[in-house]
């Protein structure tokens, strides 16, 4: 059949006008339970603790050294072995994380 005399089955001449954005993420929902904790949000966002960013200047140095854009979690612990990390208490259930509490306001010097 040619494309010239096809007839158009679309009701609407710009059909993307009602498709969401993907790239914003806003078409996408979080369902209930899945809120990203503060500190996750925070590190997401570009804010990090001083620990989290020891951590990945650590992590990016071992993928440099060692032509790996995508360690294994053995070399991940690899690193976190290097960084100076050892296992001195019993296991523990993993919690939720709860952000570093922070003082509200900064004692001004007045």
């Amino acid at each position: 059949m040619d494309k010239e005399h096809t007839p158009e089955r679309r009701k609407s001449q710009d059909r993307r006008k009602s498709v969401v954005d993907r790239r914003l993420g806003a078409g996408r929902r979080r369902g209930p339970g899945r809120r990203l904790t503060d500190e996750r949000k925070s590190a997401e966002q570009g804010q990090m603790s001083d620990e989290q960013f020891e951590f990945l200047l650590a992590i990016d140095e071992y993928k440099r050294k060692n032509t790996r854009p995508f360690p294994t979690w053995t070399e991940v612990l690899e690193v976190i072995k290097a960084m100076g990390y050892r296992k001195v208490a019993e296991p523990q259930s993993l919690k939720p994380f709860v952000k570093d509490p922070k003082p509200d306001k900064v004692p001004s010097k007045t």
